[in-house]
């Protein structure tokens, strides 16, 4: 499956890959950004999120249609950058392609076997009881509140707050696609044995779940210490586009964050 992008600049290229309740616009800010540091940036909509209708009964595996859109792109060798879900699937292509991935930026990733904390499940079960009661409003009003910083930017609150009604819509509409086999859970180890200069951040204001996380995974990656993104909640990127951009153009110079 090919997937709906964006793009902008010239140079070596960097894959965006968004959280899960928003979409490849949660990167219309950093385009231009990355653009004038001389990157070629690519924003992907994940299966069964923005354009990204997946047609019935289509088992789906981020991961190798991300692969099939680099490659129809004439895109071999690149860095990922991945924001919550787009954490996840970044790590799915790496250990399934390693040998394409030149870099990983990842910020607010949990596993998916941590037990979570009493804020993340009332995060979901909020959204869960709105959904099932057809409350959209209240359930994006509850997204909000859960995914991004309480004083962050008017419009990054606004921004999230459509794509996910958006992504909520569709998903009462359509329903959750079926997923193929984890490549990450078929080899527990594969994590400890990639040899990926990797980077692994936070915001500021997120969850402990994901400060946990964070931790755990930049351990595996023997990526360092956590970035912590200042002002910024679980969709830091979106929030704190230029510190995030900044963040990214470093690592793609081989520097390594403060």
């Amino acid at each position: 499956m090919l997937l709906p992008c964006d793009e902008a600049g010239h140079g070596r290229a960097v894959v965006l890959l968004h959280a899960r309740p928003t979409d490849r616009t949660m990167w219309r800010a950093h385009l231009p950004l990355l653009a004038e540091a001389g990157v070629r940036a690519i924003a992907l909509d994940l299966p069964g999120h923005g354009a990204a209708l997946v047609p019935d009964e289509r088992v789906v595996a981020p991961w190798a249609d991300v692969l099939d859109t680099l490659d129809h792109l004439g895109v071999d060798r690149f860095v990922l950058a991945g924001n919550s879900l787009g954490a996840l699937v970044a790590l799915q292509v790496a250990v399934t392609a390693p040998g394409r991935v030149a870099g990983l930026v990842l910020v607010g990733y949990r596993p998916h076997d941590q037990p979570p904390s009493p804020r993340l499940r009332w995060a979901w079960d909020i959204e869960r009881t709105a959904l099932d009661a057809g409350d959209i409003d209240t359930a994006v009003r509850a997204g909000v509140d859960a995914w991004t910083a309480a004083d962050a930017p008017r419009e990054a609150r606004a921004h999230a707050a459509r794509m996910l009604r958006d992504q909520l819509r569709s998903q009462l509409t359509h329903g959750e696609p079926a997923r193929a086999a984890d490549p990450l859970d078929e080899d527990p180890a594969a994590l400890r044995t990639l040899r990926i200069p990797a980077v692994v951040g936070v915001g500021e204001r997120d969850m402990p779940d994901f400060f946990h996380g964070g931790e755990h995974l930049a351990r595996e990656l023997g990526a360092g210490e956590v970035v912590v993104i200042p002002g910024a909640g679980h969709l830091a990127p979106l929030e704190q586009p230029a510190a995030f951009c900044e963040l990214l153009v470093n690592v793609m110079k081989g520097e390594r964050p403060r």
